[in-house]
């Protein structure tokens, strides 16, 4: 079983100033204990960036998430970086495979794609960004990834769909990557969006009780055999929501074994205390290669 790690919050002691060395210290404390894959969530640019305020205020901080992951590169040599994720309305398509790319050549082949559909309309509206209606934010969706996929492959000509259109894809300097960077779509929607992880990705992250992930993994199953998959071939990947107070290792062995069993490939750490580094070296640290040993269960 992996295990990757999630910051979804960057309000820490010590204020703006706090936040560079703190990044620092959680992303190369990941990388010591064996961590696979960091990533951060991914909203907009303007003065500041609104915080989800279903978890906690709006106002509190938020970088912007490919600024931060190359900021993480820089100071890793082999943790993989990804966003959890970014809305397919932020960048334009073609502009976001030219992003993730350029993390890519300049990390040493260590980029993720994380994309979903969007959700956070406070935000589209508070910044002016266009929201469409939700059928609309899949089918951008879905053509979002088929430019990546088509940007990361030979295919240098034109793209043409129904709301996207591009005379070229040339993508120069292409991924480091082989065949191209890791593809993670997020959220549990049965009709849609587990239908395009089935389809395009080589991750997902569903999240729920454990019958509801069960159930979805039915779903997901399904959706591969419509489309000749083997769901083997995708990263089941579960956040592991833990208490910051809630430093044991056992607990979260305990945890990820019950995940394995159902067929959870890898479970993610969500650090969001006064010491996220801390954090992970305590209660983390030990359960890295307990779960390492652990095999899931595939139906």
């Amino acid at each position: 079983m992996n295990v990757d790690v999630h910051v979804p919050r960057f309000t820490w002691p010590g204020g703006p100033a706090s936040i560079g060395p703190t990044v620092t210290a959680v992303a190369r404390t990941a990388e010591a204990i064996g961590i696979r894959t960091l990533s951060f969530m991914d909203h907009y640019f303007m003065d500041h960036y609104f915080q989800m305020e279903r978890a906690w205020p709006a106002e509190e901080p938020m970088l912007e998430g490919y600024t931060a992951l190359g900021f993480v590169a820089g100071v890793t040599q082999q943790l993989r970086m990804r966003l959890m994720v970014t809305g397919v309305t932020y960048r334009h398509p073609g502009l976001l495979a030219k992003s993730v790319t350029t993390l890519d050549v300049l990390s040493g082949g260590r980029a993720e794609l994380g994309i979903g559909a969007a959700w956070y309309e406070r935000e589209h509206l508070g910044l002016g960004v266009p929201f469409p209606p939700l059928a609309e934010r899949f089918e951008r969706l879905e053509e979002a990834l088929q430019i990546c996929l088509q940007m990361w492959s030979d295919d240098n000509g034109r793209f043409e769909g129904k709301h996207y259109q591009l005379a070229e894809t040339l993508c120069s300097p292409p991924p480091i990557s082989s065949p191209r960077p890791r593809i993670l779509i997020g959220g549990g929607g049965e009709r849609k969006t587990l239908r395009l992880v089935a389809r395009y990705a080589d991750a997902c992250n569903i999240n729920g009780k454990p019958d509801e992930i069960q159930h979805k993994l039915a779903v997901l199953r399904r959706h591969c055999d419509d489309v000749g998959r083997n769901p083997g071939e995708i990263d089941v990947t579960v956040t592991l929501l833990l208490p910051d107070d809630v430093d044991d290792p056992g607990e979260i062995v305990r945890r990820g074994e019950a995940l394995a069993a159902i067929g959870v490939d890898t479970v993610m750490a969500r650090p969001v205390g006064p010491d996220p580094a801390g954090f992970l070296e305590r209660a983390w640290g030990p359960a890295v290669p307990r779960l390492a040993a652990v095999v899931p269960t595939k139906v």
